[in-house]
């Protein structure tokens, strides 16, 4: 009833309250309401005795018996998808790895790029395992955590996916070890009179097609550059999670799941997308990609006098038109996978830093690019205007639900499905510039780091 009541007093507020950036759209709501009531006032009499709402009355009644079965299958079927899929994500278990990182690392994001496309798995299951068992497409979390300064880097999975996980990170990174790790998440509760909280999402500023500034494009790619010549965008990340004291903890989630067409295992036979995919027969995001560099091609065109009345159209691309078509063609043959990016200070009373908040906000902002993406701040639990948040009732419930979501690793599947916003499209470049283990660059002094070296025994040794 408490819930009801506060999502009836948010509905009121946001109907109250002018809209920010829309204020034409709620004038003319208003305006619509009052012209709407006001006819409703003086002629609803008139209006309700009419042949055409006796008429639309009749329609409705005659409908109603085709359309009110199809509703509730669809509200019976959705709910028992989502009672199968959790019995399933309970059966699957979960487990959180926890990455030691050598004193030195030579290798450059590309490994991690190779291990992220050892990840894109698209979930091969037949009809019976997905609307039986509830198997689907399964996600993995990301995770750079500082806990009173000290670093550390996480990969969450389901129990059933870390034999493969592991092997492919010993692949790529052979000195490296792997530990199973108590979750670090469990021993935070939302206690408003002891620790301060503050959560928020890091969306893109332009559409998906366009990429963010990655390694690539910082240099990193290059095999043959040097150690101190290396410019490593994810070191601003680090030194922030660094620099934290004792009593504060920030946690930054990257949510992962493959990208692709809707297909009939996933259950999503009313969404706009899975309808989309039935008429398309490119993948979507390849399709959008293409769409993105014609339109740039086009836009390139311009008018050129050849003769007496003939005018032709010639390719007369800026060098921002150029790069753009590069990075777009670049991203066209990588692996793209949705994406939902957390960001959450935690601090005691005594230790709590605002500024904290503005680092977290600011460290991602390397990966930004004028001419291509960037990231910026998305929904946040703290209210725009403190006065709308009675007896902080509204603050405490973000928080709450926040806190839940990242614990669970919720968001592309319930119960926190596309909580407080949409998974956002990064390619497997993207994502190895955001988050691959840092070579010796990095001198951050709190990231804790393997001494020795991990290597074979010498096959000369007696037996």
């Amino acid at each position: 009833m408490k819930r009801i009541l506060f999502d009836l007093w948010e509905l009121a507020l946001y109907l109250i309250e002018p809209w920010g950036g829309n204020l034409g759209k709620w004038l003319v709501f208003w305006f619509s309401v009052i012209a709407g009531g006001t006819s409703l006032y003086f002629f609803g009499g008139l209006f309700f005795h009419s042949y055409v709402f006796q008429g639309a009355i009749k329609i409705i009644l005659v409908f109603a018996p085709f359309v009110l079965p199809v509703v509730l299958l669809k509200i019976l079927f959705d709910s028992y998808i989502h009672y199968i899929r959790a019995e399933n994500i309970v059966r699957e278990g979960s487990v959180l790895l926890e990455i030691k990182i050598p004193k030195e690392t030579d290798k450059s994001p590309l490994a991690m790029e190779i291990f992220l496309t050892s990840l894109y798995h698209t979930g091969s299951v037949h009809l019976v395992e997905a609307f039986w068992q509830g198997k689907f497409r399964a996600w993995f979390s990301l995770e750079m955590v500082s806990i009173d300064g000290q670093v550390h880097f996480y990969i969450w999975c389901w129990k059933k996916w870390r034999n493969l996980i592991e092997a492919q990170l010993y692949a790529q990174y052979p000195t490296i070890e792997i530990y199973e790790a108590d979750d670090y998440t469990k021993s935070v509760h939302h206690d408003p009179a002891n620790t301060q909280m503050w959560g928020t999402y890091f969306k893109l500023e332009k559409p998906d097609v366009y990429p963010i500034k990655t390694y690539v494009d910082y240099g990193l790619d290059k095999l043959d550059l040097k150690e101190e010549f290396k410019i490593d965008p994810m070191t601003s990340v680090l030194e922030y999670l660094g620099s934290m004291k004792k009593g504060e903890q920030v946690w930054i989630q990257i949510l992962i799941q493959c990208h692709r067409k809707e297909k009939l295992i996933d259950a999503e036979f009313f969404s706009l997308r899975f309808l989309k995919s039935l008429f398309k027969a490119k993948e979507d995001w390849k399709a959008e990609i293409d769409e993105e560099i014609e339109k740039i091609r086009e836009e390139s065109l311009v008018e050129e006098e050849i003769g007496e009345g003939i005018v032709r159209r010639v390719p007369h691309s800026t060098p921002g038109q150029i790069e753009k078509i590069k990075a777009l063609e670049r991203s066209r043959g990588k692996f793209p996978f949705e994406v939902a990016i957390r960001g959450f200070y935690i601090g005691k009373n005594e230790a709590f830093n605002p500024i904290s908040i503005t680092g977290l906000v600011g460290s991602f902002r390397q990966y930004n690019s004028n001419n291509l993406n960037g990231f910026k701040l998305g929904w946040y639990t703290d209210p725009d205007e403190p006065w709308r948040d009675f007896r902080r009732m509204r603050r405490n419930r973000m928080e709450i639900e926040m806190l839940e979501a990242y614990k669970l690793r919720s968001f592309f599947r319930g119960p926190f499905r596309n909580f407080e916003g949409k998974p956002i499209i990064l390619m497997t470049e993207e994502l190895a510039t955001i988050f691959h283990l840092p070579g010796s660059v990095s001198q951050t002094p709190t990231l804790s780091r393997i001494l020795s070296k991990r290597s074979e025994p010498p096959s000369n040794l007696p037996r």
